[in-house]
């Protein structure tokens, strides 16, 4: 009996040493750092469009919603995002007929990819990036969730949707990083027409707390040039100023835009009623430059040597993942570049659109 309480005490303290050991070995070594989970999101959103014409086809000649006097849709749109360690990747995938118009492709294709992108922090202040990349310059986006105003600006519609090709950025501090890269010869397309020759860099900077500036510029032999400011100040806790301007000077070999370029300028305020209602304003001066050829800018349908004065009220209410999306809006040509309810030229237009955008 004696020798049976002296195996199992042994085999106790056996055991509770192993325990202590298995303790001590954990509290040396830190158990690694779970890699970030797979990130899905995405978007589905549809609009009713009332021209005040009666006009069926788009009267007002920027990128979306072109339907009028007709409940739409816009598009589904689907990213994949993930991290492990210093490397990372974006995916996004969008249908329907917002996604049509946004990237040039086959007439037989039935999705889009609007980013295919992979990242590697080399430091914790430099990153590289190459790959199909949402455009670095503007205000506007593709996805109506990152837009106030459910219509898009002439300055949207006549820039780069997206810029393939491969960048770097350096961080300096939280206030300050500078990105430089060289991209396709072309804009909106994966593939270059003949090879990787512009250039494009993007200085950004928080010079007080709440105001971020970014000052950007893309170049080409064949793309042409267009520097770009975009920047964003909330003034107070319910009002928000923007702002967007840029100078594009088109290239001698573009076929689409032949004429010189155009220069424009929009502002944005936004003012908070509620944590769930936001209602805002852009106001647009847009204006095309004669060029040699004397064609219009495709697709803004912006004469060379006119202009176009565009205001837009737009309120955004909430309901939880849900944004309800009321908006007005009134343009204004230097001449008739619009068409009245008897198909005449006129030169001014208005529209009124409702909106819903769901955000997951």
């Amino acid at each position: 009996m004696k020798q049976k309480l002296l195996i199992i005490c042994a085999l106790a303290a056996s055991s509770l040493t192993v325990k202590a050991g298995n303790g001590l070995d954990t509290a040396k070594a830190a158990p690694a750092p779970a890699d970030a989970p797979l990130v899905f999101s995405g978007s589905v959103d549809t609009y009713f469009k009332y021209d005040f014409e009666g006009k069926k086809f788009a009267n007002i000649p920027t990128s979306f919603a072109n339907e009028s006097n007709s409940i739409s849709i816009g598009m589904i749109d689907l990213g994949l995002k993930k991290k492990v360690g210093k490397a990372s990747f974006v995916g996004e995938l969008s249908f329907g007929p917002r996604s049509d118009q946004s990237i040039p492709t086959s007439a037989t294709a039935q999705y889009h990819i609007q980013n295919l992108y992979v990242s590697y922090d080399v430091t914790d202040k430099l990153n590289l990036t190459g790959g199909y990349m949402s455009t670095f310059i503007g205000y506007e986006v593709i996805s109506p969730v990152g837009n106030f105003n459910y219509s898009t600006s002439y300055l949207f519609t006549n820039g780069p949707f997206q810029n393939a090709g491969i960048k770097a950025t350096y961080a300096f501090s939280d206030k300050a990083s500078l990105m430089a890269g060289m991209f396709q010869d072309t804009w909106n397309s994966y593939q270059s027409t003949s090879d990787v020759s512009t250039f494009g860099a993007q200085l950004m900077l928080v010079p007080v707390k709440g105001w971020t500036a970014y000052l950007n510029v893309a170049t080409g032999y064949a793309s042409g040039t267009e520097f770009d400011l975009t920047t964003t100040y909330q003034v107070t806790d319910a009002f928000k100023l923007g702002l967007n301007a840029a100078d594009f000077s088109a290239s001698k070999l573009q076929s689409v835009n032949q004429s010189g370029g155009f220069d424009g300028i929009a502002l944005y305020p936004q003012y908070a009623v509620s944590k769930d209602v936001t209602l805002g304003l852009r106001g647009e001066y847009f204006t095309s430059k004669t060029g040699t050829k004397g064609t219009a800018i495709a697709p803004s349908g912006v004469t060379p040597g006119e202009s176009v004065t565009s205001i837009t009220a737009t309120a955004n209410i909430k309901a939880g993942p849900l944004t309800f999306i009321p908006e007005l809006r009134l343009d204004n040509g230097s001449k008739n570049m619009f068409l009245n309810s008897k198909a005449l030229p006129t030169q001014s237009a208005a529209q009124f659109l409702f909106a819903a955008v769901y955000a997951f």
